[in-house]
């Protein structure tokens, strides 16, 4: 399987991606919204792209579907409660499927609402495991629930979804905010040398310089470390009536809310 992250550079700061079979040549377009580069790309390097795969149904994941379904022929999948708000959706995936092209490729769907209500993962169980997490785990950082999402969901995905995941699991987001929030990391827990570390190393840096790892993100991501006790007695500054031994829930809550309005 290759693995083609495509920074966009635009004001919404997304990756596009494309997944191919080195055997076959055949491509998946994962959340496509700069069509045309993903299609000179997968031109380029001689792919050809047979399946548009959406995370989510927010434009600036979709918004791309019809121009690449023109160019390529593509069909279109996505996560099946969305399809009334996908363009040009023809498939609908749900928890377990796998998505497959050429011979080596298999992509399982992991239902992980929160961002959205029907927003899904792909994981890909192969010797250097990947997940194409959409707009729920981004470096350093947790999807927001603004447009349609609900926060005590996006936990339940975080706690049963994730955390049994292979530690070498890449993780390939949507966006790169990877800056912002080392710095909210750090925020909230200053002595995080980590955090701190990588940080300095992605200043002035081009994005997708560096791909986190679940491992890495245990150890710099505020939303995977909530028994720690600095992010506690720093969230009890902000949230007084925060309980003397909170749960792990009711921290995660309250991060989230916090970096809403970070």
């Amino acid at each position: 399987m290759i693995v083609e992250q495509i920074w966009t550079g635009n004001a919404y700061r997304n990756y596009n991606y494309l997944i191919a079979c080195p055997h076959s040549g055949e491509a998946i377009a994962i959340d496509p919204l700069e069509s045309q580069m993903c299609f000179d790309k997968a031109k380029e390097k001689g792919w050809h792209i047979t399946k548009i795969l959406n995370t989510h149904e927010h434009g600036d994941h979709t918004g791309g579907n019809i121009n690449l379904m023109n160019l390529t022929g593509a069909e279109v999948m996505a996560p099946e409660g969305a399809s009334k708000n996908i363009p040009g959706m023809t498939i609908g995936l749900i928890e377990g499927d796998v998505v497959k092209i050429g011979k080596e490729v298999e992509l399982e769907v992991l239902d992980t609402p929160g961002h959205t209500m029907t927003h899904i993962c792909l994981f890909s169980r192969t010797d250097k495991p990947v997940l194409f997490s959409g707009d729920t785990i981004f470096g350093a950082g947790a999807g927001n629930c603004h447009n349609g999402g609900h926060p005590e969901e996006l936990y339940e995905t975080f706690n049963t979804k994730f955390r049994d995941l292979p530690g070498t699991t890449l993780i390939y987001p949507g966006h790169d905010y990877l800056q912002t929030n080392l710095e909210f990391t750090l925020d909230r827990e200053p002595n995080n040398k980590e955090a701190q570390k990588l940080l300095n190393s992605v200043k002035d840096s081009e994005a997708g310089s560096v791909t986190t790892n679940l491992n890495m993100e245990n150890n710099i991501n505020t939303f995977f470390r909530l028994s720690n006790n600095t992010i506690i007695d720093r969230l009890r500054e902000k949230f007084p009536e925060l309980s003397i031994n909170p749960s792990q829930k009711e921290v995660f809550l309250l991060l989230r809310q916090l970096r809403n309005k970070w």
